[in-house]
């Protein structure tokens, strides 16, 4: 559910989504794994619906490290979709990208910042970031709408013509506030 305080609009939500979709086609992006989370849902349902996009569901973030990895070594672009709390299950498999400079894109949906109402993702959402980094993974933050494609687009970039390994963060305020269903 929305905070009814939070700028924008559903339209906008699924504007930039739709942007995000947009710019990871654009980069030839064939193969797309993940855990699945809603602040990704549009992105994720978009992406399974496209014939030219392999998708895969997993049951944990650090498959998504390998499969990344293994689709760059089969000759496609692959990108991890993934939510903070995912971060800290990867840590000890980021060392393959990093390690062998095998080009490595993940989305992340942060958790843990802006009026969270679960405890539990509190400590994961502020140590991300630097988490990533710690592991040698480069780290670019979404904080406004209007800014997801063309920051997305950096990091593809980065990423797939200059063998980085790179991390785009969507703040969870520009996801929007997150709230416990109600009947």
């Amino acid at each position: 559910m929305r905070d009814a305080g939070k700028q924008g609009s559903d339209e906008a939500e699924q504007a930039w989504q739709d942007a995000l979709y947009k710019t990871l086609r654009a980069a030839d992006l064939r193969q797309m794994c993940f855990v699945p989370d809603a602040g990704h849902a549009r992105l994720i349902r978009r992406l399974e619906e496209d014939a030219t996009v392999k998708t895969t569901v997993l049951t944990t973030e650090e498959e998504g490290v390998a499969m990344v990895c293994g689709a760059w070594l089969g000759g496609h672009r692959s990108v991890l979709l993934m939510q903070s709390s995912g971060v800290g299950n990867c840590i000890n498999m980021l060392s393959l990208p990093v390690t062998y400079r095998i080009p490595f894109l993940t989305i992340v949906t942060m958790r843990g910042e802006w009026a969270e109402f679960v405890p539990h993702q509190v400590a994961m959402g502020q140590a991300a970031q630097g988490c990533l980094e710690l592991m040698g993974v480069k780290v670019l933050r979404v904080e406004r709408a209007e800014d997801v494609a063309e920051t997305v687009s950096a990091a593809a970039a980065m990423a797939f013509e200059s063998d980085q390994q790179m991390a785009v963060l969507l703040s969870q305020r520009m996801i929007g506030r997150k709230r416990w269903p109600t009947k």
